[in-house]
């Protein structure tokens, strides 16, 4: 476990690590903990992209990846889901056994029990909304004001004295109020117990990927500012729910000029129809300038694609890579002011960065529809989920390379104090892309909190289901719930 964190910036030096496999098992892992003064960390499937598992000062590792059970609970009327199964894991699950799908993210290697609790968007987000809007119930071990450890039921029946913590794990973010043990999946509204038709979304007859890349030697400043604004513009028009492309999921990927290329890729479960719809999204985003090149195209099996999603996106050299993502969450297209700045950090020589990127997801659609306080996750305005992103190899680049991500950020919203405050224009950040500088006065000069920006007007509720549930102040990380 101490090897395997995904983010090879940080490492972990725990006393020990607590391999479990039950919530029994978590109970007593945690009690002991507890009782011996050390402080514990929890982790499944070990993405997080902080050090908040990896933490010097953490001296236990509850590791609850062996948890992989995935089953119909005929008495919960939902789909259970253990905490350390995998994303691919209960993919597969869902579609062999019932043929069903869940929005979750989109690395079939995340573990599900830190995932779902920061609200989880993928591939399947615009036309289904979040993973946490199929959240019906959820298992949790908290501690006590005694210390004592017990596993709590909490689901989002409105009579449910625990209705709070269910609340809470729709987009609260992980390692707040105690470990996640077991999750339960049921569509809002659904009637009847049968999970291959009335429990959750059906996965779809087939999925369609597009791949096209511009040359970075024909696109000149011009071109650029044509084509960010050509694509933010799309976004603008094709981001509500009843948008005919809310069945398109796209990711712009802006390499740094010295990478060679701009990629753009792209995720349909229109069917037939699929083809003519990823046509008509390059011809917008080509208006005015070079259309790409080297367009690919394949038509595959729900599955087949959820268990090995764009390779080369995904793919992770020998050994792992360190990184550092900034991300945002927009309501609006970049600027012309922003787009300039982007295309000064990605071309610029004075920084030597070989895997600096700005991507841009599609967001919103189905998204979209939740009010603010339905759910913890209270982003529901979003036409975008940007991240500004840097990885190296060798540890003697780590400087270089966080000096120039985080310079391009902030100046990216040196508008509003370095940091996408919510408002007309952003709707701050994703929690399940934490980054602990929005809590650092240095790079956030906004005057407003980072819980602002990750909570908006949902932390304080937060923070009452926090002094409930975790009085001790016993699962904290750099970005916990205080």
């Amino acid at each position: 476990m101490v090897d395997k964190q995904f983010n090879k910036r940080f490492s972990a030096n725990p006393d020990y690590v607590q391999v479990v496999s039950s919530t029994g098992e978590v109970v007593s892992a945690v009690e002991d903990a507890v009782r011996d003064g050390r402080r514990l960390v929890v982790t499944s499937g070990g993405h997080c992209l902080e050090g908040f598992v990896s933490d010097p000062d953490a001296r236990v590792i509850i590791d609850v990846s062996p948890m992989k059970r995935i089953y119909h609970d005929a008495e919960m009327g939902a789909v259970a889901v253990e905490a350390g199964a995998t994303v691919g894991e209960t993919f597969r699950a869902l579609f062999e056994m019932w043929g069903i799908v869940i929005p979750l993210g989109e690395s079939p290697e995340i573990g599900m029990g830190g995932h779902v609790a920061g609200g989880a968007f993928g591939f399947l987000c615009r036309q289904l909304g979040l993973a946490a809007d199929y959240l019906y119930a959820v298992e949790v071990v908290t501690v006590d004001t005694e210390g004592h450890a017990s596993s709590v039921v909490a689901t989002r029946e409105k009579s449910d004295p625990n209705r709070d913590l269910w609340w809470a794990h729709t987009g609260g973010g992980a390692g707040n109020f105690g470990v996640v043990t077991r999750y339960w999946f049921r569509t809002q509204g659904a009637s009847g117990n049968d999970p291959a038709k009335l429990l959750l979304p059906r996965a779809p007859e087939s999925i369609t990927t597009f791949k096209a890349e511009w040359n970075w030697s024909d696109i000149d400043q011009p071109s650029f500012l044509k084509l960010l604004q050509n694509h933010g513009t799309w976004c603008e028009r094709n981001s509500g729910a009843d948008s005919p492309n809310a069945s398109l999921w796209t990711l712009l990927e802006v390499h740094r000029k010295q990478f060679g290329k701009i990629i753009v890729r792209g995720v349909s479960t229109a069917g037939a129809g699929a083809e003519r719809q990823w046509d008509s999204h390059v011809a917008a985003l080509s208006e005015g300038i070079i259309s790409p090149q080297g367009r690919e195209l394949k038509r595959m099996s729900w599955l087949d694609f959820a268990l090995n999603p764009f390779p080369d996106l995904f793919a992770m050299p020998p050994g792992g890579v360190s990184t550092k993502v900034k991300d945002a969450l927009l309501k609006k297209r970049f600027t012309d002011r922003q787009i300039g700045v982007a295309y000064d950090y990605l071309t610029r020589t004075d920084h030597d960065v070989m895997g600096g990127m700005l991507g841009l997801a599609t967001y919103g659609g189905e998204i979209n529809v939740v009010a603010r306080d339905e759910t913890a996750a209270s982003q529901r305005n979003s036409i975008l989920d940007i991240a500004c992103t840097t990885g190296w190899l060798d540890p003697s680049e780590e400087a270089t390379n966080l000096s120039w991500v985080r310079a391009f950020y902030r100046e990216m919203f040196s508008e509003t104090g370095g940091v996408p405050v919510p408002g007309d224009a952003y709707d701050g950040a994703f929690i399940n892309h934490p980054d602990v500088d929005l809590a650092d006065s240095a790079w956030n000069t906004s005057g407003i909190p980072w819980h602002v920006l990750y909570y908006n007007e949902n932390y304080p509720q937060l923070q009452r289901i926090k002094a409930k549930y975790d009085p001790r102040n016993v699962f904290r990380h750099a970005l916990s719930i205080r």
